[in-house]
Formats: structure tokens, C-alpha cells, sequence
């Protein structure tokens, strides 16, 4: 019986796996890889250009990461050296014409102020995302609070 248990779960799961697939592309959806296979070698997509300087990017929401308004390509952000720090942080801000660190990235998970800033916040690119010259990937329909519009 125990058998027969486990090849009915194997059955189902493999119909799991197959029927949305199905699904999905009978109703039009395709992967942003198009009409490729996943095993299939594609060439690589075209390179965007990355944003000229400029001002920074007003924000949509409240609680959104600032977006980078520069090129970062080059940029070394790893475990010894952080390329961002050298005109964002607040000793440098001034001098560079730089945007500040927000004081919010000198506090640790449980909220306690440090003289560095925190381990999780150190890896800018995580949350903060340079801007290219590209058609949106996906259609979006966002429209932003008009209180936090300038």
C-alpha cells in the first residue's frame, strides 16, 4: 500500500509540473527569454546604456530605495571595499557633492547605533539600482501617491 501511495504522489507531481506549463502557454504566456528553450543557447542580449549623470530621481512611494542617477559600471562593492562610500558617506558627501548616507544604514537589526554602517545595509546594490535606456520588461500601471510627487 505504502507503494502504491508513492507512485500515485510521483504521478501527481509530475502532473503539477506539466499542466501549468500547458496552461500558461495556451493562454499566451511566454518566458522573457521569448520562444527559446531553456536548454537552448541564446545569443546575448544587446547591452543598455547605462544613464548619463543627472539629478537624482524623484521617488513613488514612501519607503523606496533613492534610484542611482550615474553609471556604476566598474564599481567595486565586495566584502573589503565599497566604491559607493567613497563620495556618499558622510565624510565625503559634502566634498563630492554627493547625496548622504541616510542614518538609517548606521543601525543594526535590533536598532543600535553604530559608527560604520551596518553590515546589511553595506551592499548598495541590493536595494539602490543604477537606471539604463530600455523599454520596461513588463507592462506596468503604478501610478504614485500624488502627495509624493514634486
Amino acid at each position: 500500500m505504502n507503494k502504491v501511495m508513492r507512485i500515485g504522489l510521483v504521478i501527481v507531481a509530475a502532473g503539477a509540473v506539466w499542466l501549468p506549463r500547458a496552461d500558461a502557454e495556451s493562454a499566451g504566456i511566454h518566458s522573457l527569454r521569448g520562444e527559446h528553450a531553456v536548454e537552448e543557447t541564446t545569443p546575448p542580449p544587446e547591452l543598455k546604456q547605462y544613464v548619463k549623470d543627472r539629478a537624482p530621481y524623484a521617488r513613488d512611494y514612501m519607503t523606496q530605495p533613492p534610484l542611482i542617477p550615474h553609471s556604476i559600471q566598474g564599481y567595486r562593492i565586495d566584502l573589503k571595499f565599497n566604491k559607493c562610500l567613497t563620495c556618499h558617506s558622510w565624510a565625503n558627501a559634502r566634498e563630492s557633492g554627493a547625496t548622504k548616507i541616510s542614518i538609517t544604514h548606521f543601525k543594526d537589526r535590533e536598532g543600535n547605533d553604530l559608527a560604520n554602517v551596518a553590515p546589511r545595509r553595506y551592499f548598495c546594490t541590493q536595494c539602490h539600482v543604477p537606471q539604463v535606456n530600455a523599454p520596461p520588461l513588463v507592462e506596468n500601471e503604478f501610478k504614485p501617491l500624488p502627495t509624493i510627487r514634486r
